[in-house]
């Protein structure tokens, strides 16, 4: 399931994969500059999430 949905992030142009063919095989994903640009949205679900969180407690 993670591979699947990492996969469709790369093909959406949101990550870079890299493959290093080693004997223990490694693979790095990086974010794109497309990606990196979701991070105000995601800063704003993470502080939303806190907020909603700290109001069950």
């Amino acid at each position: 399931m993670l591979t699947a949905q990492l996969r469709e992030m790369e093909q959406s142009g949101l990550l870079t994969r890299t493959v290093y063919p080693e004997v223990l095989p490694r693979v790095e994903y990086t974010l794109t500059e497309l990606g990196c640009s979701l991070k105000p949205i995601l800063d704003a679900m993470w502080n939303w999430g806190e907020e909603y969180k700290a109001k069950q407690a």
